[in-house]
């Protein structure tokens, strides 16, 4: 998708993905989207869009419609996978009891068969051309920013497990929507990007998405007081029923503490409590 689309509207279609997973969560797990949650997902949204509309390069489209058109079915297919891969994830770990570190190592386990396939169909792994992208000055460096690489890959994959375990895969994509605010403004003070008030706005608007994304789930977390019924007056009491030898019998259930049932009977005009 990235070869026929910006990367605004890369990062536009990225963040619905959240609002898919969220609904996905909805069907497959009974979660429940708040609208203070929502707003934040659409805040999110809108601060891409921002970001877009900032973007010279998103204004100019160098591109035929049918090549335009191929770009949006591979980012709807990437959007669909994200969503299906981060929501069977969880599923997996909610079945099976996965720890996170079996998370990773199945994940990428599974991983393997495929890229090894495409690596010996698609590259080429002559000799002339392992000395071509290795050269032996630089060798050991790349060799050692590769096993960097890898190690960091580990440290994101076990993370994430983890953030998916005991969290959720909205939460999990919304960090990850997230995260990409403040690389954006370390771009502008540090690596001297463009400030614009496009730029600018789609951050505030971002982290704002933050805070209430943050603030919803706060509020999901609290626990519902129980509501306490207590019959004030003889009136509410249920209709009584007589049997043959002139005693009363009332039952009624109230709610105490212990959520015990109690018996009322009431024989010859005395009251007698049965616990």
């Amino acid at each position: 998708s990235l070869q026929y689309l910006s990367i605004p509207v890369y990062t536009i279609f990225k963040n619905l993905t959240i609002i898919l997973i969220a609904y996905g969560e909805v069907i497959w797990f009974d979660c429940s989207i708040s609208r203070l949650t929502m707003t934040s997902f659409l805040l999110m949204v809108f601060s891409s869009i921002i970001a877009a509309l900032s973007d010279s390069s998103s204004a100019v489209v160098k591109s035929s419609s049918i090549t335009f058109d191929i770009g949006y079915l591979w980012m709807a297919f990437n959007c669909i996978s994200s969503a299906a891969f981060v929501l069977t994830m969880r599923r997996r770990i909610r079945s099976t009891n996965f720890k996170d570190f079996d998370t990773v190592y199945y994940n990428n386990l599974l991983s393997i068969p495929l890229l090894m396939t495409m690596s010996l169909m698609v590259e080429d792994w002559s000799e002339k051309n392992f000395e071509k992208n290795l050269p032996e000055d630089i060798r050991t460096t790349l060799i050692t920013a590769i096993l960097f690489s890898g190690i960091s890959a580990f440290g994101i994959s076990y993370t994430s497990a983890w953030c998916v375990r005991v969290t959720s895969s909205t939460t999990y994509s919304m960090v990850g929507a997230l995260n990409k605010l403040p690389v954006a403004a370390s771009g502008m003070i540090f690596f001297g990007d463009p400030i614009t008030t496009g730029n600018v706005s789609a951050i505030f608007v971002g982290f704002v998405a933050g805070i209430l994304y943050s603030i919803a789930k706060t509020e999901q977390q609290k626990p519902i007081k129980p509501s306490v019924y207590i019959p004030i007056s003889n009136k509410e009491l249920p209709q009584t029923t007589t049997n043959d030898n002139n005693t009363t019998e009332i039952q009624s259930n109230l709610l105490n503490n212990d959520d015990d049932h109690r018996v009322i009977k009431i024989e010859d005009n005395n009251l007698s409590e049965k616990m």
